[in-house]
């Protein structure tokens, strides 16, 4: 039994690269993220998105193109409703908005409270806050802009 198992790690370690990390790439920035192109179907749900948000009236609404940043998303959208009552409004026709479109169940945070929901929508991510928690948090300055001390990829 034992011979069995040795046997089977030599064969997967023949057949896998060897891959080594050296020391002198220790201080090296983190590779980002490969850039992808958008799909027309996350395109198509971001404007049904920002529609919905429109419709609602909801304030300060800001896109934000994640490609190349990270791997959860590829556009996050933030806006600003006027109470926790217009915040979970919003919500709701934002997931009504997205019920037509065959994709998988979204994920929704914060709908008790109002204060942030959070609705995951696979391609999109959308957060929805009150006045002072949007200037709390201040998504916007952590996934906008490059970071300090980040390589600039061409």
């Amino acid at each position: 039994m034992f011979s069995l198992w040795i046997d089977s790690i030599r064969r997967s370690w023949r057949s896998a690269p060897l891959t080594l990390s050296l020391v002198n790439d220790a201080g090296k920035a983190p590779v980002r993220a490969a850039k992808r192109p958008k799909s027309p179907k996350a395109a198509s749900l971001t404007q049904i998105v920002m529609a919905a948000l429109e419709d609602a009236k909801a304030e300060q609404i800001v896109a934000i193109d994640l490609l190349g940043k990270t791997s959860i998303a590829d556009t996050m959208l933030i806006a600003t409703g006027r109470s926790n009552v217009h915040v979970g409004a919003i919500a709701h026709r934002v997931l009504e908005a997205c019920k037509g479109l065959g994709s998988h169940t979204p994920r929704i945070e914060g709908i008790p409270h109002n204060d942030w929901v959070l609705i995951d929508l696979g391609d999109a991510i959308v957060h929805i806050f009150r006045p002072e928690v949007r200037q709390f948090y201040n998504l916007e300055k952590m996934w906008s802009g490059d970071r300090p001390g980040e390589p600039q990829l061409a």
